[in-house]
């Protein structure tokens, strides 16, 4: 059982689907990213970066794609930091299907950054504390 930090429910899109009839693995990968965008509004990273210049920048992504997925329906992303460093912190994400199997698990390095300086910048401390709370468990 892993812990998680926040959940999302996105419907599948009838654009999203290949030439083979399953959901192709960009629209997964952008499932992953609207998730680590609302994690990065839910946790204040997104006003923080309005108001300082810093914020995160995504160094590194991957995935695994475990099962197909297909239209129509919904999946569920669940997220959480299982990794803070000094200046980075990595991001875990599981993708669900409507039955609740894992269809993708994706993980993602991402570097606070000041963007006026052009440098990596230390977590501030506020995000640290964030990033510890964990709210809910899913079954794997």
């Amino acid at each position: 059982m892993t812990a998680y930090s926040t959940s999302m429910r996105l419907r599948i899109d009838w654009s999203e689907l290949d030439s083979f009839g399953h959901v192709n693995n960009l629209a997964i990968l952008r499932y992953a990213q609207t998730a680590r965008l609302n994690y990065m509004e839910e946790t204040g990273m997104m006003r923080f970066h309005t108001e300082t210049g810093i914020g995160p920048v995504l160094a590194s992504t991957s995935c695994q794609f475990k099962k197909q997925l297909f239209y129509p329906g919904h999946v569920i992303v669940y997220t959480v930091v299982d990794h803070i460093k000094n200046t980075s912190f990595h991001i875990r994400h599981s993708v669900l299907n409507e039955n609740h199997e894992c269809i993708a698990e994706m993980h993602d390095v991402l570097v606070m950054f000041d963007y006026k300086k052009n440098m990596k910048q230390p977590i501030p401390e506020i995000f640290r504390d964030k990033m510890k709370i964990t709210e809910f468990n899913i079954e794997e």
